[in-house]
């Protein structure tokens, strides 16, 4: 169990950290200055790159020769992909995958 002081400290180091992250980006590229290339590249690649990741994650563990043979998971990958190029909307995209996997690995 932490004692109030470290709990006071803890608060006051997530605080910290937390308002870093929010103010250090408009110190460090000013609004009257031209945003460097390599942010511009990250800001095009990243967002790709770590929906990659997690689907990867995601997927990882996928047990082939189990009884469901990693069916559940690959219906709702591809219900995502299909909401998402339909739709064109992240939320409904992800919640529907979600909510059809939860519904498949209890059936």
């Amino acid at each position: 169990m932490m004692t109030v002081s470290q709990q006071i400290v803890m608060i006051a180091v997530v605080v910290l950290g937390t308002m870093a992250t929010r103010f250090l980006p408009f110190l460090i590229f000013p609004p009257g200055r031209p945003t460097p290339r390599y942010v511009k590249y990250l800001g095009r690649v990243l967002p790709a790159a770590a929906i990659g990741l997690l689907v990867i994650y995601s997927l990882k563990d996928i047990n082939l020769l189990s009884s469901t043979h990693g069916l559940p998971e690959l219906v709702s990958v591809a219900v995502v992909v299909w909401l998402h190029l339909w739709k064109k909307n992240m939320f409904l995209s992800i919640a529907a995958g979600t909510i059809l996997y939860m519904i498949l690995i209890r059936f």
